[in-house]
């Protein structure tokens, strides 16, 4: 069961086979739309996503919409890798505007 608030909560679960037996219990990857990225970060030796979450957000807890904001980079779950040191990535808004 999901959160009523879960940015999973839309998503559909694996269907089972025709003959009923379902391989993979879990959730659907979810459709990352675009990010509106406001800040523009170089990234630097040291970074890690959950501390940029924690600089720009004060949330550390808020790393995967640094993800999301940057799929063509980064994976989830993944730390800023040394080899992405000098790139720019974007840091998208802690909250969509409503």
């Amino acid at each position: 069961m999901l959160h009523k608030d879960s940015r999973y909560k839309n998503n559909q679960t694996f269907t089972p086979a025709e003959d009923g037996s379902q391989e993979f219990a879990g959730m659907r990857p979810r459709t990352i739309g675009p990010a509106t990225g406001v800040v523009e970060h170089r990234v630097k030796a040291g970074d890690r996503l959950d501390l940029l979450a924690r600089h720009y957000y004060n949330d550390d807890r808020l790393w995967w919409r640094i993800v999301d904001a940057n799929p063509e980079v980064l994976y989830g779950g993944d730390l800023v890798v040394p080899e992405m040191e000098g790139q720019a990535i974007l840091i998208p808004r802690a909250r969509e505007p409503l």
